[in-house]
């Protein structure tokens, strides 16, 4: 009777290719669930103010510079556009507040013009960004 004889075993390894399918599914996950921000694209010289309250939840950036351009997601567009825009970035992001940035220098009847849009769009709150 013949014996066998058994060949000296490789080491064993642990194969990581799953692993690395987990965290690449991770990541993927985590930059699609991300709360994207909707910069208004234009930077303006707020006033000042004292009482300003800090929202967490900002999504959407409106703003006004000094000659009465308006101003939502970097790109310019008309006063009477606002309403479309805002319903348009709220199917994608839904808040509950849209903030206005609007210069120092703005004249006052544009900045309501701008916030009578915003609540016809469907958003009640709407908060003016200050300087601190």
């Amino acid at each position: 009777m013949a014996r066998k004889t058994r060949e000296p075993d490789e080491e064993a390894q642990i194969d990581m290719t799953p692993m690395l399918d987990i965290v690449f599914i991770m990541l993927i996950f985590f930059i699609v669930t991300t709360v994207f921000v909707k910069q208004a694209g234009m930077e303006v010289n707020k006033p000042e103010g004292e009482t300003a309250v800090q929202y967490k939840n900002a999504n959407i950036f409106i703003a006004i510079t000094e000659d009465g351009d308006v101003w939502i997601d970097r790109r310019e567009i008309s006063s009477e556009a606002v309403r479309a825009n805002v319903e348009k970035l709220l199917l994608e992001q839904p808040t509950e507040v849209v903030f206005i940035q609007a210069d120092e220098k703005t004249k006052h009847g544009l900045v309501i013009e701008v916030m009578d849009q915003v609540k016809a769009a469907g958003i009640d709150r709407v908060a003016v960004a200050v300087r601190e």
